[in-house]
């Protein structure tokens, strides 16, 4: 699949948040076979998948917001790297946070 046909939730998860993914899916949904993978508790990867359900719900109420579509298109074009289009998406919305 070419990276421009990439969700934009799944373009603005870390790699470490993709892996998490890619270990789930390939355990069948298992936390507790996560929980074995990571050696840690089971409440422990229930909380982390509970933050990467934030993250994605927070990013499907972003994708509204012009600049940050924009941003996403310059990097899905590879106009600008991946890493440089994150960066530049949390400065703004840090700086609009400070703004409200």
């Amino acid at each position: 699949m070419e990276r421009r046909n990439l969700p934009d939730w799944v373009m603005s998860l870390e790699n470490e948040d993709l892996e998490f993914i890619k270990k789930f899916v390939l355990k069948s949904g298992s936390l507790k076979e996560i929980a074995k993978i990571y050696e840690v508790s089971y409440p422990t990867v229930r909380i982390k998948l509970d933050r990467l359900i934030e993250k994605i719900k927070a990013n499907e109420a972003e994708e509204n917001e012009d600049f940050i579509k924009f941003i996403k298109h310059l990097s899905i074009d590879d106009r600008i790297s991946l890493e440089d289009a994150k960066l530049i998406i949390e400065k703004y919305k840090s700086e609009r946070n400070d703004n409200r």
